[in-house]
């Protein structure tokens, strides 16, 4: 009955959010529309994952939807290497810190960050 998914968040600045999960992050452009000028949709993928990142306004005009970004209803939950080092590349580029990284007791050592409207990002890389 369906064939795939993402997550679409929506933007105050989609041009701040295509750096962050393009440039910072490694996702790969997918999709976009208008293709030309600064876009009002655009998706992003990283291995079988696609996020879509969408401006306030056209989830106004498009859907009747007033979306406020970075509201902490939800995570979006990156796999590393190392979470270390990827926290600190990450805090040095500015994006903001919430929790550095520690081991969560479950295999898995955490961190948590802020992308450029506030939504949550944790980076997660498995322990040992």
């Amino acid at each position: 009955m369906f064939d795939t998914a993402l997550v679409n968040l929506y933007t105050s600045d989609i041009e701040a959010g295509i750096r962050f999960y393009r440039d910072l992050l490694g996702f790969t452009e997918t999709f976009r529309t208008p293709t030309e000028g600064v876009p009002e949709h655009v998706e992003l993928r990283l291995g079988g994952f696609t996020v879509g990142l969408g401006t306030v306004e056209a989830a106004r005009r498009a859907h009747g939807v007033t979306a406020e970004p970075g509201r902490p209803a939800m995570a979006l939950v990156v796999w590393t290497h190392d979470v270390d080092a990827a926290f600190e590349r990450l805090v040095a580029a500015g994006v903001p810190a919430i929790q550095p990284p520690h081991d969560a007791g479950n295999g898995n050592r955490n961190a948590l960050l802020r992308d450029p409207d506030g939504n949550l990002v944790e980076i997660v890389a498995k322990v040992g």
